[in-house]
C-alpha cells in the first residue's frame, strides 16, 4: 500500500517538476517477473523506471550507507530496496532478488555497471537471470543529466528493448557472461540510436 501511494505522490512530483515524459517500446514489457537491466546515468533513473513498469512492482539495490539515516530507510524499505554493501556484497545480493522475482512477482531494477561512475560490467545480471529463470529486459533513459535541467524540463524518454538472447540451460561460465553483456551493451545503443541519435552520455567523474 505505501509502494503504490508513493508512486502516486511520484508521478504528481515528476509531472509537477519536468511534465510529461516519453516512453518508446512499452510494448516490449513482459507479463511476468523480469530484470530491468540498464545503464546507469542519473540517480533518478530507476524513478522514471518504476513509474514505467507500473502497475508492477519494482524491487532495486541501494548501498548500505543510505539506510543509516532512519527516515530514509523507512523510505527505502517500504520502496523495496534492499542493502548491499559493495565492497563485500556477500549470497544476499543475489538472494534477496531471486526471492523478490520467484516468490513476489516484482521486477528488479539493475544497473550491471554497479554506479554511474563505471563502465565495466559484472556478471550479477547474469547470475541473477541463471537462477531466477527471469529474462533480461534492456531499458534506457536519454534525458537532463543534472537536476538543473530536470527543473528546466528538458526533454526525457525512456527506451524499453526486446529481452535479451538468454540461455538459461547453458551452463553460465565466463564466455556466456560476456556474451550477455556485449549484446546488453548492443541492446542500450540500438535503443539509444532509436530515441534520439544524437544523444551523448558522458559519464560523469567521481568526486574523491
Amino acid at each position: 500500500m505505501f509502494y503504490k501511494a508513493i508512486r502516486i505522490f511520484v508521478r504528481g512530483l515528476i509531472f509537477l517538476l519536468n511534465g510529461h515524459f516519453d516512453v518508446v517500446g512499452k510494448e516490449n514489457l513482459p507479463d511476468k517477473p523480469y530484470i530491468l537491466v540498464a545503464p546507469h546515468r542519473t540517480w533518478w533513473e530507476p524513478i522514471f523506471f518504476a513509474l514505467v513498469i507500473a502497475p508492477r512492482d519494482a524491487t532495486f539495490m541501494a548501498k548500505k550507507e543510505l539506510f543509516k539515516n532512519p527516515i530514509l530507510r523507512f523510505i527505502l524499505l517500504h520502496a523495496h530496496a534492499f542493502a548491499v554493501d559493495r565492497k563485500h556484497p556477500g549470497p544476499s545480493a543475489i538472494k534477496i532478488p531471486v526471492k523478490a522475482l520467484k516468490k513476489q512477482g516484482r521486477v528488479l531494477i539493475m544497473f550491471p555497471s554497479g554506479t554511474r561512475y563505471s563502465e565495466e560490467l559484472k556478471g550479477g545480471a547474469s547470475l541473477i537471470a541463471k537462477l531466477s529463470k527471469a529474462p533480461l529486459v534492456p531499458f534506457v533513459y536519454q534525458g537532463p543529466l543534472t537536476f538543473g535541467g530536470l527543473l528546466k524540463h528538458q526533454k526525457i524518454t525512456v527506451g524499453i528493448g526486446p529481452e535479451i538472447d538468454f540461455d538459461f540451460k547453458a551452463k553460465l561460465d565466463e564466455k556466456q557472461t560476456k556474451q550477455v553483456n556485449d549484446d546488453m551493451e548492443k541492446a542500450w545503443d540500438q535503443i539509444d540510436q532509436e530515441i534520439n541519435p544524437d544523444f551523448d552520455y558522458v559519464p560523469p567523474k567521481k568526486k574523491h
